[in-house]
Parts: C-alpha cells; sequence; structure tokens
C-alpha cells in the first residue's frame, strides 16, 4: 500500500511542471495561487495548533520563516518562467540541482562533505553543462530558461535550509500555511509591481492551476510528508529523483515537448549525481509533525 502511495505522490509532482508549463497566465501569478490555495485549504486543519505555533515563534523564528516564504516565492517566480522558456525536461532536471546547493549551503556552514558526496555534486554539475550546452545551440531563449530553473534551484535550496531551522519547532501543517501564506503576499506585491493580471484568464488556465494545486502541493507533498513516518528519508529522497523523467514523459505526451537526445543525456547525468549525493549525505533529523 505504502508503494501505490508513492507512486500517486510521484505523478502528483511530475505533473507540477507540465501543469504550470501549460498554464497561459503570468508566472507570479501562477505561483500566487497555487500557494494561496494550498494554504487557504490547510489552514482549517488543526488552525488552533497552528495558530499557537505561529505566535509562538520568538522574533529569529518569525524571520527566519519570513526568509523561508521570500525564498519559495523566489523560487517559483523563477522556476516557472523558465518553465515558459525551456523544455519541462530541462528546467525540471535544473531545479532537482536544489541537493546540491543545499550540500554546498552545508559547506559555506561548516558541516563537513564526503568524498562520494563531493563526487556525485559534480557529475550533477557535468549533467548541467550538458543540457545547457545543448540548448545554446537551439536558442538564447532557452539557456535563459535554463539558468532562471536553476536559479529557482538554489532559492529552494535557501527555502528548504531555512524551513529546517523553523521544523524544528513547529509542525508540518504550521510551517507549510505560514511559509505558504508569506509566498502568496510577496508574490502579489509582485504581480501588483509588475501589473500581472490575477484574474481574466482561460478555464484551462484555471483547469491547470488548480491541477498543480491539487496534485502538487496537496496530493504530492502531503502523502510524502505522512509516507516519512513509515519509510526513510533516503528513500524518500530517491522516489522524489523520478520526478524529472516523470515531469519529462508528462510533458511529453501531453505537451507534445521532444527534447533533442541531448537534454536526455544531461538529465540521466544529473539524476545519477544527485543519486549518489542523495544516498551519501547524513539523514537530517526528523522535525515535529
Amino acid at each position: 500500500m505504502n508503494m501505490v502511495l508513492a507512486a500517486i505522490a510521484i505523478v502528483g509532482v511530475s505533473a507540477s511542471g507540465p501543469l504550470m508549463a501549460y498554464a497561459a497566465a503570468p508566472a507570479m501569478a501562477i505561483g500566487f495561487w497555487r500557494n494561496a490555495l494550498g494554504a487557504a485549504t490547510l489552514a482549517p486543519f488543526g488552525w488552533r495548533r497552528t495558530a499557537r505555533e505561529l505566535r509562538g515563534l520568538d522574533g529569529r523564528g518569525a524571520a527566519t520563516l519570513g526568509f523561508a516564504g521570500v525564498m519559495l516565492a523566489a523560487h517559483f517566480a523563477t522556476w516557472i518562467v523558465g518553465l515558459q522558456l525551456t523544455t519541462v525536461a530541462a528546467a525540471t532536471a535544473m531545479v532537482s540541482m536544489q541537493v546540491v546547493f543545499v550540500v554546498l549551503i552545508d559547506r559555506f556552514r561548516g558541516i563537513r562533505t564526503s568524498r562520494p558526496v563531493l563526487v556525485g555534486m559534480a557529475l550533477a554539475i557535468v549533467g548541467v553543462l550538458v543540457i545547457t550546452g545543448v540548448d545554446f545551440t537551439l536558442s538564447t531563449r532557452a539557456v535563459t530558461g535554463d539558468l532562471l530553473a536553476l536559479l529557482g534551484g538554489l532559492t529552494a535550496a535557501l527555502y528548504l535550509v531555512a524551513g529546517s531551522h523553523v521544523r524544528t519547532t513547529v509542525s508540518t501543517t504550521s510551517y507549510a500555511v505560514g511559509c505558504y501564506a508569506i509566498c502568496s503576499l510577496v508574490l502579489l506585491v509582485g504581480c501588483v509591481v509588475a501589473r500581472d493580471d490575477l484574474v481574466g484568464f482561460e478555464q484551462s488556465t484555471w483547469l491547470a492551476i488548480l491541477g498543480v494545486t491539487v496534485c502538487a502541493q496537496l496530493l504530492g507533498h502531503t502523502i510524502l510528508n505522512h509516507l516519512l513516518a513509515v519509510m526513510s528519508p533516503g528513500l524518500i529522497s530517491l522516489l522524489l529523483l523520478l520526478e524529472v523523467p516523470g515531469a519529462a514523459l508528462l510533458a511529453a505526451v501531453f505537451l507534445d515537448q521532444q527534447p533533442p537526445v541531448g537534454v536526455f543525456v544531461g538529465l540521466a547525468v544529473i539524476l545519477a549525481g544527485l543519486a549518489v549525493v542523495t544516498l551519501r549525505r547524513p539523514a537530517p533529523e526528523a522535525p515535529p509533525v
């Protein structure tokens, strides 16, 4: 049964990239609605505990939560634009480099990195160079999308590192509601400043936004959080790597995206490197649920 739930979760998160690439709306608007709907859906569950835990954060905890929300907003703004400029396969592979960025941030903080992890990181970086090299022969638009998706991976890593500190004192639901709400507010301000439309989209776009909220935000990550109680974090992390080929396959079927063979070669190299990093990196301590 657990593997069935894991399969549903992987399909859910894999649908994220294709659905957001399909949605004909500004990137920040898509990110806003995805997070606003996610926060609104989760808020009623245990709202008393959520309110108590968020009010109980000290100044440093509140600042860290705010930073995590801002980084999540930057992640969506950059990654979704990247999805709109390059292929889903390339953009998803690039954003998955967040694992490497987390290790680099840990090294900057003085946490030692083992030699196998360094080898895996080097291998993943080679994969990035392969994909960007292939896309450079196609168009500067595609390379720009690759770089924005890579920036999305960096901001996702900063979000994860900041979130790991907040999660030592608050539950999953409390953290998710607080972070999604802050992210939504930042993206809303961004939409107002950039004069991006927040409404008036085609029905198909609204369905795509609703789909990514249900599939990735609620089904995918909620199921994975549940499975952490019965599966090892290492196995969950490895399963999450399947999002990369899963998103590429869904984009090929539903968006008719057929990237050059070189992109799939780079994708395979990135996955190999990230698998090594994931397997050999020490597992973090489990936070409260």
